[in-house]
């Protein structure tokens, strides 16, 4: 593909000063996109624009370094203002920031378990306070980072931080599966995307061997293509189109945790 295929986009990537959302960045920036590189801190993101530029040769122009802390939804709504402002129109959302759950159950100031907040309900706060920007003209869309270990998840209704019963990688997984049953929603067009077991900060998570995260980007960006065609709700293992959990379709659940998740982030589409 020609290097300016893409260079009339603007695409916001969310954790993308480190591993696949770094390189998720850096391969849509090559191609001419105009790109949002959010960091948790307007220092981390500045970095990973400076490393960008340095390294990569990537034009600053193309740069849009911007920040918030997803354990706090009051800074994702923040972002999503400063993106309103600054950019009328969005043709790519890439929810990528995510964080293992850790050992011990943790809940934010927002009174959320930590990896569902920051894997799942940031970006659906986002997802949906972004909607006056996000066109939806051909080729707009959102690419959610998913994962296949959303297929071990089931989702607590009655316990989503769940307290009752804390397991890391349960939590982890069940921010996945939310993740994946999110692109199902008809409110926007969106896919989810298991970017392959990469040498990331998750890579514990899943073995001890990896490709590159270079190699997993390149799977996002491939989505985040107007010429690739796609389907409301699809999930990508890789490349290859395949079906999700069968949770991660039904309708019941899709408006369940729009339910839910409106509930926890205080908003109403």
């Amino acid at each position: 593909m020609a290097d300016s295929d893409l260079a009339s986009r603007t695409v916001l990537v969310t954790g993308a000063t480190a591993g696949i959302g770094y390189e998720t960045a850096r391969q849509l920036a090559a191609r001419g996109a105009t790109v949002l590189v959010h960091g948790r801190t307007a220092e981390e993101a500045k970095a990973a624009t400076d490393r960008l530029v340095a390294t990569s040769g990537v034009d600053p122009v193309r740069l849009c370094p911007c920040a918030a802390d997803f354990t706090r939804l009051e800074e994702v709504e923040y972002l999503a203002q400063r993106v309103l402002r600054e950019h009328s129109r969005l043709d790519a959302l890439v929810n990528n920031a995510a964080m293992a759950a850790p050992e011990r159950h943790t809940v934010t100031a927002d009174g959320n378990e930590v990896a569902f907040q920051v894997n799942f309900l940031a970006h659906y706060l986002l997802t949906n306070l972004l909607a006056p920007a996000l066109t939806s003209e051909p080729g707009g869309r959102v690419v959610n980072v998913s994962s296949s270990l959303h297929r071990t998840a089931a989702i607590q209704w009655s316990d989503p931080h769940r307290a009752r019963r804390y397991s890391r990688l349960a939590a982890y997984a069940q921010s996945q599966l939310a993740l994946t049953v999110f692109a199902a929603d008809p409110r926007v067009t969106a896919v989810s995307v298991h970017p392959g077991v990469c040498e990331t900060g998750l890579l514990h998570l899943y073995g001890h061997d990896g490709a590159s995260a270079a190699d997993g980007a390149a799977h996002v960006v491939r989505l985040c293509d107007p010429a690739t065609e796609i389907v409301n709700g699809a999930y990508y293992d890789c490349d290859q189109r395949v079906e999700p959990a069968s949770a991660a379709t039904e309708e019941r659940t899709v408006k369940r945790l729009n339910k839910l998740a409106d509930s926890l982030v205080g908003h109403t589409a």
